[in-house]
């Protein structure tokens, strides 16, 4: 199953801490003490240089270092799906992965999703809009980012594909119908140059 899959990539060959930090990045969100790593990657195509303290996952790097809190935070344990990013172009359980992994790494949140400028939605989060997908909206932001992994991977999956890629993502409001009737709009209206800037 997906969600095994994922989790299971997620979770394993988690390596050590890496360098101890030079320099600490601009000054952002919760600063705790204690021993903390250098890391420097791409947060929706922009770089970013910070001290992240030991043992933080991405999750935590997301919402309380850098105030990007459109990630949620679920379950912790990587079962619900609300924390999905995209990492390297593949949907993870930011939950499940360590800080300091993502040194040199592409990271792309629900913030980013959005054609630049704020004032129209990408193909994806207007599907769920039109479909009626988005009820509390509180896994919303994770589902959209496992529909981006799916089609980053393969545009056009079929109907067992499609239901694989969101079987990690709970939703307690929709049923999952609305979800589905998503899914497959997001697969008709999506172009490859929606998904260009993810693959950079």
């Amino acid at each position: 199953m997906a969600h095994a899959e994922r989790r299971k990539r997620d979770a394993s060959s988690r390596p050590a801490a890496g360098r101890r930090a030079a320099k600490a990045g601009p000054p952002a969100g919760r600063v705790t003490s204690g021993p903390a790593t250098s890391v420097s990657f791409r947060l929706n195509g922009v770089p970013f240089e910070r001290e992240v303290p030991v043992g933080w996952t991405l999750l935590e790097l997301l919402r309380e270092g850098l105030g990007f809190t459109g990630t949620k935070c679920g379950c912790g344990i990587g079962e619900c799906g609300a924390c999905t990013v995209l990492l390297n172009g593949e949907a993870v359980n930011s939950c499940l992965v360590l800080a300091s992994q993502i040194d040199g790494a592409r990271v792309w949140t629900i913030e980013g999703v959005a054609p630049a400028g704020g004032r129209e939605l990408h193909p994806v989060q207007r599907a769920f809009v039109e479909s009626g997908a988005v009820h509390c909206g509180f896994c919303t932001p994770g589902m959209v980012m496992s529909v981006l992994g799916l089609l980053l991977k393969n545009p056009n999956p079929t109907e067992a594909e499609m239901r694989s890629a969101i079987d990690g993502n709970l939703c307690r409001c929709t049923g999952y119908a609305q979800v589905m009737d998503a899914l497959r709009r997001s697969v008709s209206q999506v172009s490859d140059s929606d998904l260009a800037k993810f693959r950079s």
